[in-house]
């Protein structure tokens, strides 16, 4: 990551947490000043006005944390299960995991909901910091998390998040969602699943 970027980061998390915990209205306003200031310089640096930074990157309240990011990793003879998103691009089916789930409960509802799948959530094949992996680089923490999961019934619904599902080899792998998964990602997802003592995998 860029030096640039980790100092617009880390301004942002101070300030997201300066506001969590300061009561005194001075320091309030020098907080919310330095939150402005992360956001005018990353879009400086971007394609994204003022308003759309502040709108991703300045919007939460509470101590900052990475957020979380199950995907649901699926095979059959060898293949793995990919979504076609409405924007033309495949991804393995998942999403932010969100409140009152688990990661477990989160990548069977993500799965049900992207796919109209039923599965088990059986491991966890990775725990990997997206900012490492994964482009473009988001101005927050991500932690991907990748889980091998088992069909057990269901089939396909149509659903406002994607078209089709399908499964596809290591060597026909269809335009990629960059910003969910990669190549190397499926590519390490291939080699969980041929490999019996496959460990956990994480930044």
């Amino acid at each position: 990551m860029e030096q640039w970027l980790k100092l617009v980061i880390e301004i942002q998390s101070l300030a997201q947490n300066g506001l969590t915990y300061s009561n005194n209205i001075y320091d309030i306003e020098r907080y919310e000043r330095l939150r402005d200031i992360s956001a005018e310089m990353l879009s400086m640096k971007t394609n994204f006005s003022v308003e759309k930074v502040k709108e991703l990157f300045c919007n939460k309240t509470g101590y900052q944390t990475p957020k979380l990011d199950t995907r649901a990793v699926i095979f059959k003879d060898n293949k793995i299960l990919l979504v076609h998103e409405n924007n033309g691009t495949w991804s393995l089916p998942g999403g932010w995991v969100d409140v009152l789930e688990s990661v477990k409960s989160n990548t069977i509802k993500e799965v049900k909901e992207e796919t109209g799948l039923n599965v088990l959530a059986k491991k966890i094949i990775a725990i990997q910091d997206r900012n490492k992996h994964n482009k473009p680089r988001y101005a927050y923490g991500v932690c991907k998390i990748f889980v091998l999961c088992d069909v057990i019934g269901g089939h396909f619904e149509k659903n406002v998040e994607t078209t089709e599902i399908k499964y596809f080899s290591m060597d026909n792998l269809p335009i990629l969602a960059e910003e969910k998964n990669n190549k190397e990602q499926i590519e390490m997802c291939f080699k969980a699943i041929n490999d019996k003592n496959w460990q956990v995998q994480f930044d």
